[in-house]
């Protein structure tokens, strides 16, 4: 969430699969952290509510807050195993 708030793209896509690295591109983070920080302000703290495991995979749901916006909000990742390392294959915030 670090490099996400700082808009730095080759830290946020560090631990991306490669599916995910090619549609998260420099300009597409862009534009994306700048609309939410300006609607939402910043992440602030985040509760795990649940880890979903698989053998090959986890998805993880926490309850997300930011510094501006009021409420409660969803941030799920999904990891995937690739060769032997987990990678971020999805990540949303609603």
């Amino acid at each position: 969430m670090e490099a996400s708030t700082e808009i730095n793209h080759e830290r946020h896509i560090l631990d991306f699969t490669d599916r995910l690295k090619n549609i998260v591109t420099k300009e597409y983070l862009q534009k994306l952290c700048e609309k939410y920080q300006a609607e939402k302000g910043y992440f602030s703290t985040r509760e795990v509510v649940a880890v979903f495991k698989r053998p090959n995979s986890a998805a993880i749901i926490w309850k997300q807050y930011f510094t501006e916006a009021k409420g409660e909000f969803v941030a799920e990742m999904v990891l995937v195993k690739v060769d032997g390392q987990y990678k971020c294959d999805h990540v949303m915030v609603f």
